[in-house]
Order: structure tokens, then C-alpha cells, then sequence
């Protein structure tokens, strides 16, 4: 609770630090918000607190709200100078930020299916402001609304399978509910399947998985690019913990029912994520196909439960989110220098800038899945949790797709180092590089030694 009290606070400080005009004290007083937060995270390890059987504390809401939190600081050292070319009043963005990230660890350690809601529309309402932030950019103005709209369709999904469970179980109590499901197996009120089937729609829509995913690409392309960053890792990372909270817990003895949807799901979401971004000759555009399909990846957790489902999806979420603001904090100083995010854009980076062009290309190595990064290390785990299932088909398939995944993110370094450019210096800001190296770290330390985190919940 801690947590959630820390951020939630030093958004109102920020709220008021800009009403003042303090905007010199913004970065610093978000920056020492979010370290206490971690400090929280450490110091509540191993004490499995709960919250009046609302919210649970314990290492599996722990480390994905570290996940979480630290990504959100790494975006907010990428915002030097960034948001000021947008607004004269960057508090707010500072504000929304912290107030959606307060949201998403609600998300991670709700143990009531109420407060699932309440963190969903947190984190939600938070993000179609900052989507459409951008007043007077038609681009932001159809991503905020594009979200809201689906947002607000997937919150019916989400409500009424919500409403149809606790009209079968009478509760919201996760446990509650696992309980019914274990002691009435096999006389399971009618109510419940259709619960379930809805729930899992109204989830999938909140991490963009396929057939879900239309309002993904245009959303992540109007809005704002730190914001998409945060978008596409942070908020996609809470999303799969909410899922595999209730799916993997909660939903585990109905496992044989919800599995063929899943499946399909999986199947669709990896297909047309990776044929889809094929087709990309825009970076921003193809990232966010490319996060479609990394949604069908973690999904693999879920199809073959094990003990380690959940240590495998944190180290994929985390593989995924510091490759990730590798390549949105790269793209940013490439669309402030060229004016546009599409491929030519990073032609000739490698000599430009050598270092930009290094952390990138070991990003795209990472999110393609190649040995000693930390991409590989989260494919191979989802790959051999669904081997332990005897699934090899569905391995085959991803595998598949995985190699279709090297040509879009292979078409990056090629420009980089084997196409020539415009000849614009480009300079990497101090807080950038801080970002881009502790990132690149993260990257290859859990491809060598993914056993750091690997048994952490």
C-alpha cells in the first residue's frame, strides 16, 4: 500500500510544483517519488501483506510493480525537453504518468475483481488524456478518441463478465472464487463460462492481443512517443500480470475450457503481429505490430500452466521493456533531428552516431529473439513451457513467426550500417545515455544470467 501512497502523493506534489512554476523541480521530485517507491518494492519482499482482502502484496505484485516502476523512471529520463516542445505545462503530463502508473500496481495486486476495475479505469482514463494531450495534432486527437472508444468497449467486456461471475460465485474475492470453482467442479453454475470467456475478451483488449489489436497501431502512432513508449511496455506488462493474476490462479481449475479460445487467440495474435509489421515502413508503426505479436509470446504462459508461468512471463516482460525504451528513446532523437520516424530516417546512423546505433541494434537483436540477450531468454522460457505440454506444433508455429520477426527488425540495422544518410550530427543528451546504457545492461545481463529474476515469486 505503501507503493501506491508514494506514487499517488508525489503526483499531487508534481500537480502543484507546476501550478508554481516550479518546473526545474518536476524531474527531480518525480525521480526521488519513484526510487522511494522502489525502495517500498525491496523492503516489502517476502511480507505477503493484504489490504482488507482488497489487494494483496505479495512477490508476484512485488516484482512486476518493480518492473513497472522502473521502467516508468527510465521514460521519465527520456523526457528532457521532450514534452516542453509539446506544452507550456509539462506537470501534466508528469502528473497523468504517475497517476496511470498508481493504477497499473493496482492492477498487479488486486485480489478482488472490483479493484481489477478500479485499476483498469486508472490506468486507462489517465492514458486517453495523454494520448490526445497533443490539442492541435489531428493524429493525437484520433488516437485519444480511437482509445477511448475501444477502451470504454472493452470496460463492458470486462464489467459484464465481471457481473456474471459474481452472479454464479456471489463474490469479487479471488479466492472465494477459486475455491467455488474447486469445491463445485462439476456443477459449475451456467453463469460462470460466459464470465470467463468475457473477462479473457475484455483482458485482451487491454494488451492488444489479436483479434483485439485494431485500435493498437494507430494509437501507439498519434500519440505522443515517450507516452507510446510507456504504453507499450510499462501499461502491456501490467496488463499480462492482471491476466495471469486471475487466469493462472484464479481460473486454473477450468483450465481444459478457456484453453482452445486462448490458443486461437495466440495463434491469430502471433500471425497477424508479425505478417502485419512486414509491411511497416514506419519504426513507430512497426513497434507497435511488433508488440501485438510479443503479446502472443507472453500468452504461452498461460497455455501450458506451471509452477514457473509467472517467473517466465517476468523475465519476457522485462526482456521486452528495456529492448523496448531502447528503441522508442533511440527513435525519439532520430525524429527530433530528421522530423520523421520512418526507416530512412536511421539511415546512416551508425556513423552518425555510433553508440545510438550500437544499444539499437542489440534492442532489435533482443526483441528478435537472438542468443545472449534477453529477448532469447524470455522466447526460449515460453517456448519450453509449452514444450513441457507436449504442444510442439503450437512451438513450431511461433518459431515460424518468430523468424518472420528477423526481417522487419533486421530491416533497422541494415539502414543503420549498410545505408547512407543525410550527414546530421546527431548528439545523445547525458540523461539518454544514462537511459540507453543501464538498459542495454538490463539487456544482455539477463541473457547471460536470467536466474537473477528467474525464481524471484
Amino acid at each position: 500500500m505503501n507503493i501506491i501512497i508514494t506514487i499517488t502523493v508525489t503526483a499531487l506534489v508534481v500537480l502543484y510544483a507546476g501550478l508554481f512554476k516550479a518546473k526545474k523541480a518536476l524531474l527531480p521530485l518525480t525521480l526521488i517519488g519513484l526510487l522511494t517507491s522502489l525502495a517500498f518494492v525491496v523492503t516489502s519482499w517476502n511480507t505477503n501483506q493484504t489490504y482488507y482482502g482488497m489487494m494483496q502484496m505479495d512477490n508476484f505484485a512485488l516484482a512486476f510493480a518493480g518492473i513497472t516502476i522502473l521502467g516508468t523512471l527510465f521514460i521519465f529520463l527520456l523526457t528532457q525537453n521532450y514534452f516542453a516542445e509539446h506544452s507550456e505545462n509539462i506537470a501534466e503530463y508528469f502528473t497523468l504518468i504517475l497517476f496511470s502508473l498508481a493504477g497499473i500496481v493496482i492492477m498487479v495486486s488486486y485480489k478482488n475483481m472490483s479493484m481489477l476495475f478500479i485499476g483498469v479505469e486508472i490506468m486507462s482514463v489517465a492514458l486517453y488524456i495523454l494520448a490526445g494531450i497533443r490539442k492541435n495534432n489531428f493524429a493525437s486527437n484520433e488516437a485519444s478518441l480511437k482509445y477511448f472508444l475501444m477502451g470504454a468497449f472493452s470496460t463492458g467486456f470486462l464489467l459484464f463478465g465481471i457481473t456474471l461471475i459474481y452472479g454464479a460465485t456471489g463474490s469479487f474475492d479471488l479466492g472465494v472464487i477459486n475455491q467455488y470453482l474447486v469445491t463445485n467442479y462439476k456443477s459449475i453454475s451456467p453463469l460462470f463460462y460466459p464470465g470467463v470467456i468475457l473477462l479473457m475478451v475484455g483482458l485482451c483488449f487491454k494488451i492488444g492481443a489479436a483479434p483485439f489489436h485494431f485500435w493498437t497501431p494507430d494509437v501507439y502512432e498519434g500519440a505522443p512517443t515517450l507516452i507510446t513508449a510507456f504504453m507499450s511496455t510499462v501499461v502491456k506488462t501490467a496488463g499480462f500480470a492482471a491476466f495471469l493474476r486471475l487466469f493462472a490462479d484464479t481460473f486454473a481449475p477450468l483450465h481444459d475450457f478457456w484453453l482452445p479460445p486462448l490458443m486461437v487467440i495466440v495463434c491469430l495474435t502471433l500471425f497477424i503481429g508479425n505478417v502485419t509489421a512486414l509491411f511497416q515502413k514506419n519504426f513507430k508503426r512497426m513497434l507497435a505490430y511488433s508488440s501485438i505479436s510479443h503479446a502472443g509470446y507472453l500468452l504461452f504462459s498461460l497455455i501450458a500452466l506451471t509452477a514457473n508461468s509467472a517467473n517466465n512471463v517476468l523475465v519476457y516482460a522485462a526482456a521486452y521493456t528495456f529492448a523496448s525504451i531502447i528503441a522508442f528513446g533511440v527513435l525519439i532523437l532520430v525524429k527530433q533531428k530528421t522530423g520523421n520516424d520512418n526507416f530512412e530516417s536511421f539511415n546512416g546512423l551508425g556513423k552518425r552516431n555510433p553508440f545510438a546505433a550500437f544499444v539499437l541494434t542489440v534492442a532489435m537483436l533482443s526483441l528478435a529473439g537472438i542468443p545472449l540477450t534477453a529477448g532469447f531468454m524470455g522466447k526460449y522460457l515460453m517456448f519450453l513451457n509449452v514444450m513441457h505440454d507436449y504442444q510442439f506444433y503450437l512451438v513450431a508455429f511461433a518459431i515460424l513467426n518468430a523468424l518472420v520477426g528477423f526481417y522487419y527488425y533486421f530491416k533497422v540495422i541494415v539502414a543503420m550500417y549498410f545505408k547512407d544518410g543525410a550527414e546530421v550530427e546527431l548528439e545523445t543528451p547525458v540523461q539518454y545515455k544514462v537511459v540507453l546504457v543501464l538498459s542495454l545492461i538490463i539487456t544482455v545481463f539477463l541473457g547471460v544470467y536470467p536466474s537473477v529474476i528467474l525464481n524471484l515469486i
